[in-house]
């Protein structure tokens, strides 16, 4: 067995992760295009029920997010078993539900774009058009369980510039795939 098996497992796929407006999208495009992979955007897979009840307000619960974590394992196994590089976005806010995308890719990395609620809200408050309430901030908040520590993660300044959080993340993924 070499050295890094024994420390690590290759990194096959990334997921981008936070809290609303700590820039996934963005950030998961860059790590995309810099890694020559492929950005699969998760906000895409929310179903329409799930959309009018964040545009409500409402916050989603693990019964809303089921399916959705399911449809974005599957395709993130597609895109490894395609020869692909997969970069999604995603809040993945729980333990539970970055142990579910684990499980439908074995090697998944995670890039935690950590940031504070202020920063958040300033953010929200200029974004427009997207589906996303202000009012789900704190909800977003109260959910997160922080994945610093866990196995296969990367935890980055969500407020460094996107060049630099992107090239951190794929020196990191360089270093481990």
């Amino acid at each position: 067995m070499n050295r890094r098996s024994e420390q690590q497992s290759i990194i096959s796929a990334i997921v981008v992760m936070g809290v609303t407006a700590c820039g996934k999208s963005t950030i998961a495009e860059a790590i995309a295009q810099r890694a020559g992979g492929v950005h699969i955007e998760g906000d895409q897979f929310h179903s329409a029920a799930s959309i009018a009840k964040m545009r409500a307000g409402i916050a989603l619960d693990d019964a809303d997010r089921e399916a959705w974590l399911i449809e974005l394992g599957e395709l993130l196994a597609e895109a490894v078993a395609a020869g692909q590089w997969p970069v999604l976005s995603c809040s993945a806010l729980k333990r539970s539900y970055r142990e579910q995308l684990r499980a439908a890719v074995p090697g998944l990395g995670f890039v935690f774009l950590d940031i504070d609620r202020e920063e958040v809200e300033r953010r929200v408050a200029r974004r427009q058009g997207h589906f996303m309430s202000r009012d789900l901030v704190d909800s977003q908040f109260d959910t997160l369980q922080s994945p610093t520590g866990e196995p296969g993660v990367l935890t980055v300044d969500a407020t460094l510039p996107v060049a630099e959080i992107s090239c951190q993340a794929v020196v990191w993924w360089d270093a481990n795939r």
